[in-house]
């Protein structure tokens, strides 16, 4: 299987469609690193700064007008969709651009005093009012899951059979790339054993809340874009924000928190471990087509010693 490469363009590609929306010339249009699967750009119109984004995986912001409407209205730092469209063979949306760089970019020596603030933005983005909806796992255009159910959302992630997605014919990794089949098989059997755990529980689940999505201006968190969104369990993004600060211990400093506030999370390390295998096989199979090997070996290590 060939590695995946997100679409390509040149700034001239961009500033023409720029003109055409907005009929004037855009300003400072520049290339963003990061993102996978999109390719970014930052632009000004003025004095406003925006951010456009390019996919050509068919759908891929579908959902993010509704998910920035949820977080923006219930206070959430995230970036309000202003603008979406095809252009050519690809799709593209448009947002404003939120103060400060990627958390990720900052020296870790900075990262550690952030870390109440990183727990105020992921349990005010967890705790968003979502009764007007209803289902489980990936949003639709509408804003509802797609699934009755967190276990046939999960089993339906892992099926080999994923014609039309992102993951078609994955399984052709196990015959072409380093993804070991009895490795993924192993941690998809603790997956079963733990995700019942997560089942019961039902909040939005940003899904992607690594530290190249989270924004800071060295002072405090910004705000946090690109969700991969999904109804769930929120230990699904503590499983990922929890390597955000190196050398802070992320999860205690949340469960700490939670416990100052009378909240009483029940089963704590049975949903964790149900999350940490559910992101954890999903980083397994995606280092392996992307081609990180390093990457691979680190999460295999990680996943096959957590028991």
């Amino acid at each position: 299987m060939t590695v995946y490469e997100k679409p390509s363009l040149n700034e001239e590609a961009v500033q023409r469609l720029l003109h055409e929306l907005y009929g004037k010339q855009a300003t400072g249009i520049t290339p963003v690193s990061g993102g996978n699967l999109s390719s970014v750009y930052f632009f000004e119109l003025g004095a406003k700064a925006f951010v456009i984004r390019f996919s050509d995986l068919e759908g891929a912001y579908d959902r993010e007008r509704f998910v920035s409407n949820l977080l923006a209205s219930q206070g959430v730092p995230y970036p309000r969709v202003l603008s979406d469209g095809t252009y050519g063979s690809l799709t593209y949306s448009i947002s404003e651009r939120l103060a400060g760089g990627m958390l990720a970019d900052l020296p870790d020596e900075q990262k550690g005093n952030l870390l109440p603030g990183l727990i105020r933005v992921i349990s005010r983005m967890n705790q968003v009012d979502v009764s007007a909806t209803k289902g489980f796992g990936w949003l639709d255009a509408d804003g509802n899951g797609k699934y009755d159910s967190w276990q046939q959302y999960v089993t339906d992630f892992y099926k080999e059979d994923q014609a039309g997605t992102f993951w078609e014919n994955w399984t052709e990794l196990f015959r072409t790339t380093f993804l070991e089949k009895d490795v993924f098989e192993e941690c998809y059997a603790r997956l079963l054993e733990f995700s019942p755990y997560n089942a019961p529980h039902r909040h939005f689940v940003h899904n992607d809340c690594h530290a190249w999505n989270l924004l800071t201006d060295g002072l405090a968190i910004t705000g946090i874009i690109d969700a991969n969104s999904a109804y769930g369990d929120y230990f699904v993004d503590l499983s990922i924000v929890e390597t955000a600060i190196p050398g802070q211990d992320v999860i205690k400093a949340f469960r700490d928190d939670q416990e100052r506030k009378g909240i009483l999370a029940a089963d704590f390390k049975e949903r964790l471990l149900g999350a940490r295998y559910y992101k954890g096989l999903d980083a397994l199979r995606f280092y392996a087509k992307m081609g990180w090997k390093d990457a691979y070996e680190h999460t295999r290590n990680h996943l096959l010693s957590l028991i």
